[in-house]
């Protein structure tokens, strides 16, 4: 006999709870419908309801004990007690959970889930936790809580490289790695804030330095906080020794920016045994290299050429590449430079630094146009250089300069840690708080990154969807009662979003 719906509660692998609409036939039970999965008794008592209102339309035979008239909504004694998104915190926990995170204490993943809805200071975050999800934390307890967050770090960055591996289907065999800076709105310096060469120009306010290693996808699998003075190519080997330690014995290809490129990087890297491709700064090469490039580099768009070269008094080709594009834009920059150092010399403005200006010997005019210099970079218009040291035979040039390229993935993490998750303003000074906040970056970027390689929709995009599900909580005058009805999903699952999540739920 065919059974008719009802509603089931049963526990899932990731410890939530998960709400179905069931039939039963015979001895066998068949999931008609998969509501949703529950962190805490708000969020159940939601998709119970749900579920019932789900079972009790779809049923075959009208269920014979109708409510009591009493306990039916009348809208006339209905208050609309208040609007949550329960339905988003549920979906980000879950990727959460995917990425790791899930047996974190829920304050650090409430945190994290939230620099994705509403980035904020620590304080609004508590009450957007409690306005949108009905979820309360003391303040005092998070701040305290807060600092205890950086004894997570080694587990937390484990957990990201098992998700990289696992369901990212990396291999490590190249990482890209990058520096990004993070200023403050004070002047005065605390514990290890302190001016510093800053990518967000702003050189007289104190800052900190973030090194951040990704996979070739962009998805981020370690980071280090540094005193805001450290020059950026003194960071690279020390995270990238605590990758190593982690990831076990796989040495991966290094792709990182001119910056890391120094002599001590250079020899520390090949005899630690690694492989790396790097920026070269050709400017900084000996003229006559450069005029080698410009007579055998052909100028032709996408023109590759590999030069052996001595940089930094070590053996090192250098891959260079021609193009057009960068040349035209190039160009253009050098064309305003030129117009420039022509202009200053002819108001005699010293005190205005330009390139393509130089001391001058001559009396009454200290400053002359450096034609020499002018000459030297018009030669390098279009092009850019490579140093690795892996052989040709191992990987072509056009290889090495794709590999390259990845280093966009980095660029773009750093553009959504500072815009969509808001790294900066801290509203912290010492050196606890301080990491602990980047750490809540640091997770909030796997999840969103995660989100983005899953769902090949942009963080926004993704944050937009959850947003239009919501709850009503709507409160019965004569009774007290709350009833919440929740904002229909049916086509929210067919997004891919939609069906990432169901894949956790079917687990």
């Amino acid at each position: 006999m065919r059974g008719d719906l009802t509603t089931r509660k049963t526990r899932t692998a990731s410890g939530s709870t998960a709400v179905q609409v069931v039939r039963h036939e015979g001895k066998r039970r068949i999931v008609v419908k998969h509501i949703g999965s529950a962190r805490d008794q708000t969020q159940l008592e939601a998709l119970v309801v749900q579920a019932e209102q789900y079972a009790e339309a779809h049923r075959t035979q009208p269920s014979l004990f109708t409510q009591n008239a009493s306990e039916s909504l009348d809208l006339a004694h209905t208050t609309l007690a208040g609007v949550t998104h329960l339905f988003a915190r549920e979906a980000l926990l879950v990727c959460v959970s995917r990425c790791g995170l899930g047996s974190l204490p829920m304050l650090y993943q409430d945190l994290a889930l939230m620099r994705i809805v509403e980035p904020a200071s620590k304080l609004r975050t508590i009450q957007l936790l409690d306005q949108y999800f009905n979820v309360g934390y003391a303040e005092r307890t998070v701040y305290r809580q807060l600092a205890k967050l950086v004894e997570h770090q080694e587990a937390i960055e484990s957990a990201a490289i098992e998700t990289a591996r696992q369901d990212l289907q990396e291999t490590f065999s190249l990482v890209l790695y990058d520096v990004t800076t993070l200023y403050f709105e004070s002047f005065k310096e605390h514990d290890f804030q302190r001016p510093g060469f800053s990518k967000d120009n702003k050189p007289q306010q104190p800052q900190i330095v973030i090194g951040l290693i990704t996979t070739r996808s962009g998805f981020p699998v370690m980071h280090e906080v540094f005193e805001g003075n450290t020059f950026e190519g003194h960071t690279m080997l020390k995270i990238l020794r605590r990758f190593e330690k982690r990831v076990g014995q796989t040495k991966p290809i290094i792709v990182a920016d001119a910056a890391m490129l120094s002599k001590e990087n250079m020899q520390q890297l090949n005899t630690d045994g690694y492989r790396y491709i790097v920026g070269a700064r050709l400017a900084n090469t000996a003229q006559r290299f450069i005029d080698q490039i410009y007579t055998e580099l052909p100028r032709t768009d996408q023109a590759i050429k590999r030069f052996e070269y001595a940089y930094a008094g070590l053996k090192a080709p250098i891959v260079c590449e021609f193009s057009t594009t960068r040349y035209r834009k190039d160009k253009r920059e050098f064309d305003k430079q030129v117009a420039r150092a022509m202009t200053l010399i002819e108001r005699k403005e010293p005190g205005r630094r330009a390139k393509f200006v130089k001391k001058s010997d001559q009396p009454g005019a200290p400053f002359v146009f450096d034609a020499d210099l002018r000459t030297k970079t018009e030669k390098l218009l279009g092009i850019k250089g490579h140093v690795t040291n892996i052989p040709e035979q191992e990987m072509s040039n056009a290889e090495v300069i794709a590999y390259y390229k990845d280093l966009w993935h980095v660029e773009q993490a750093f553009r959504m840690s500072k815009s969509d998750l808001r790294a900066r303003p801290i509203f912290h000074h010492t050196q606890e708080a301080i990491k602990a906040h980047v750490l809540v970056c640091f997770m909030a970027l796997m999840v969103g990154k995660y989100l983005e390689i899953k769902t090949e929709q942009s963080l926004r995009q993704v944050r937009d969807q959850l947003w239009k599900v919501h709850e009503a909580h709507l409160r019965d005058d004569r009774t007290g009662k709350v009833h919440i009805l929740r904002t229909n999903t049916a086509d929210w699952a067919n997004t891919a979003l939609g069906k990432l999540l169901d894949l956790e739920f079917t687990h």
